[in-house]
């Protein structure tokens, strides 16, 4: 298994851009997918963005789509979120995992556990 350390997270205002990045170490992500969750307080878990390592299709829950850009370097073993115009409500802690399943799988039942996942940073949208 490989561990996942998150980064890129912080404050913005609406609008406003983030990268994420969710950098692998100890294995190859090769063969997995990579999905980006988030979890606000009080709320459920969402699926948020989808990534198969091997031929790049990319799946996104449909509020993100046309904002937010997954996005693989094979040879950095790094995942990254582009997110833009964000809003308000995209208030969360983002966490990057390997979901067990397909991509599709993984955003329809996001509370699955995952092969394994990062500790997750968080990212606030305010005015």
């Amino acid at each position: 298994q490989a561990r996942l350390v998150e980064s890129g997270g912080g404050s913005v205002q609406p609008g406003g851009s983030l990268r994420l990045s969710c950098a692998a170490s100890g294995s190859s992500l090769d063969g997995y997918v990579i999905g980006w969750f988030r979890q606000a307080p009080g709320k459920e878990r969402e699926g948020v963005s989808c990534i198969t390592i091997s031929d790049a299709s990319t799946y996104y829950r449909d509020s993100v789509k046309g904002r937010f850009t997954i996005s693989r370097d094979y040879a950095k073993n790094t995942v990254y979120l582009q997110m833009s115009n964000l809003k308000p409500e995209d208030t969360a802690v983002y966490y990057c995992a390997a979901p067990r399943g397909t991509c599709r799988t993984a955003l329809a039942a996001p509370n699955r556990p995952p092969w394994f996942r990062g500790q997750g940073t968080q990212v606030t949208v305010s005015s």
